[in-house]
C-alpha cells in the first residue's frame, strides 16, 4: 500500500501530462504531493523527512516551471533527488558507523561489513546514473517520450536494479549461526 501511495503523484503527473500537457500536469503533481503529505500525517500523525526533502523540491521545481512557463526545471527534479540521495548514502557511509542503507535494511537481513559498503557505493551510483539518465532523456528526447521514461523508465531501471541487488545478496546473507556469533 505505501509503494502505492508513494507513486500515486507520479502516476497523476502521468496522466494529467496525456490529458492537459506539462502545466496542468506539474500544478497536479504539486497538488497530489500536498494531499499525500496531508495524508501521511492524517493516518500516521507523522511526516517522513523524504517526504518533506519531496514536497520542498516539488514545490521548488513546480514552482519555477509555472511561474516561467519553462518545463525545464521539472524536468531537472528526479536528478537533484537522485543526486541528494546519492549524496546522503555517500555520506552515511564515509561518517557514519552504519550506512542508511545498513540503517534500513539491517533489521531484515545480516551481511557482512564489507558487503554493506558494497551495496552502499551500488546504491550511490545508481542514484547518480539515474540522475544522469534523466538528463539525458530530459535533454535528448521529446517531452513526451521524457515523461514516459519519468515513469515507466526509472520505475524498470529501479526494478532492475533492485533485483539485481537481490542476487548479489543471497550470495552474501549470513546465516542465523554466523548472525549470532
Amino acid at each position: 500500500m505505501k509503494l502505492i501511495t508513494d507513486f500515486l503523484p507520479v502516476i497523476i503527473f502521468f496522466v494529467a501530462y496525456k490529458m492537459w500537457g506539462m502545466y496542468a500536469a506539474t500544478g497536479a503533481f504539486i497538488a497530489a504531493t500536498l494531499i499525500q503529505i496531508g495524508w501521511s500525517y492524517y493516518t500516521h500523525k507523522k511526516v517522513e523527512t523524504l517526504q518533506w526533502v519531496t514536497l520542498g523540491l516539488v514545490l521548488v521545481f513546480g514552482g519555477l516551471t509555472l511561474a516561467l512557463h519553462d518545463p525545464v526545471f521539472f524536468k531537472w527534479k528526479p536528478t537533484v533527488v537522485n543526486w541528494l540521495f546519492a549524496i546522503a548514502f555517500l555520506g552515511s557511509g564515509l561518517f557514519m558507523q552504519r550506512s542508511l542503507l545498513q540503517r534500513m535494511m539491517d533489521h531484515a537481513i545480516s551481511l557482512p561489513q564489507p558487503v554493506w559498503n558494497r551495496l552502499n557505493l551500488a546504491w550511490i551510483a545508481f542514484f547518480v546514473s539515474a540522475g544522469l539518465a534523466n538528463l539525458y532523456v530530459a535533454y535528448n528526447f521529446s517531452e513526451s517520450t521524457w515523461v514516459d521514461f519519468k515513469l515507466f523508465g526509472m520505475l524498470g531501471l529501479t526494478l532492475v536494479f533492485m533485483v539485481l541487488q537481490g542476487f548479489y545478496l543471497a550470495r552474501h546473507i549470513l546465516p542465523k549461526e554466523e548472525e549470532q556469533a
